[in-house]
């Protein structure tokens, strides 16, 4: 394992752009036809233990990683969003590491699809302050969760108006209300799209996850939901000896993205235990460098 450990690390920098040359920047990312942003729940354990605090976040990604955009995670700074001092420190520690706040991931405020209707309602309410405080910093979204009891239709039904709010609540602000594929029904590629269909706001759309589809082809769920993509989440847990991801094939995953026309952020979500996170933040950075 450990001589594993040290051929994944130095294929890792070697495909990140190390070269033998002292004045390249060891980081240098290859300019291509999307940006390459990481999710901060790439760093979950760090900051769960609190090794690594959220203010800290962008300065971390740009250092340690030469990447220069930033997916905030809700439950990391939980009772900070209307915490004006706090923001604007979050922001302007963004801005001094030249480092882009690209959206924060909503979990924790209620269902969206939920049959209570005043829990419903109330859950919309609760995301008005994280829409706010994504403007604030300067993102061009908020992810939610299509979340719900009943049937399909019923599910659809909830969830649907919810978007709909949500994404008129954010239109003044320019913020974009995007679904991530994240368990349950919002996993099937074919359900969601047509949750998005039926929403039909320009700025309501999509994250599609690499590996969040359990019950679904992975790679039909990315084809449904790109036609509605405002972000693209690249999952990693494992890779082989070549640098690929061992169970998801990203060069048929980044074809399916490029095929659709995206040419915005991919965030790096690693999930793995094999490796530390930095170890898989840099090799999935790098092996999605190939297809730039």
């Amino acid at each position: 394992m450990n001589s594993r450990r040290e051929f994944l690390r130095n294929l890792g920098l070697v495909a990140a752009g190390v070269t033998l040359a002292p004045s390249l920047d060891v980081f240098a990312a290859k300019k291509g036809w999307f940006d390459i942003s990481l999710a901060e729940w790439s760093l979950h354990k760090k900051l769960f233990k609190g090794d690594l605090k959220n203010i800290d976040f962008p300065e971390y990604t740009a250092k340690n990683f030469g990447i220069y955009g930033v997916e905030y995670v809700n439950q990391f700074f939980k009772d900070k969003a209307q915490d004006m001092t706090y923001l604007k420190d979050l922001k302007n520690r963004a801005k001094d590491n030249g480092v882009k706040n690209v959206l924060i991931m909503i979990d924790g405020e209620g269902s969206l699809g939920d049959r209570d209707e005043k829990k419903r309602l109330q859950a919309v309410e609760n995301h008005h302050k994280w829409i706010d405080a994504a403007h604030f910093l300067g993102c061009h979204a908020i992810r939610v969760n299509a979340a719900g009891e009943g049937t399909k239709e019923e599910v659809k039904g909830q969830v649907v108006k919810s978007l709909a709010s949500l994404a008129d609540y954010g239109k003044k602000g320019k913020i974009s209300v995007i679904v991530e594929n994240h368990g349950g029904i919002s996993s099937h590629g074919d359900w969601l799209s047509d949750v998005l269909k039926t929403v039909g706001k320009k700025n309501c759309g999509s994250l599609p996850d690499f590996g969040n589809f359990y019950e679904y082809d992975r790679y039909q769920g990315v084809a449904d939901l790109m036609p509605y993509a405002k972000g693209v989440s690249a999952k990693s847990h494992d890779f082989d000896a070549n640098g690929n991801e061992s169970k998801i094939d990203y060069g048929r995953m980044m074809k399916l993205v490029k095929d659709a026309g995206y040419k915005g952020y991919v965030g790096i979500e690693y999930e793995g235990s094999n490796l530390s996170e930095d170890e898989g933040i840099k090799l999935t950075k790098a092996l999605l460098e190939r297809y730039k």
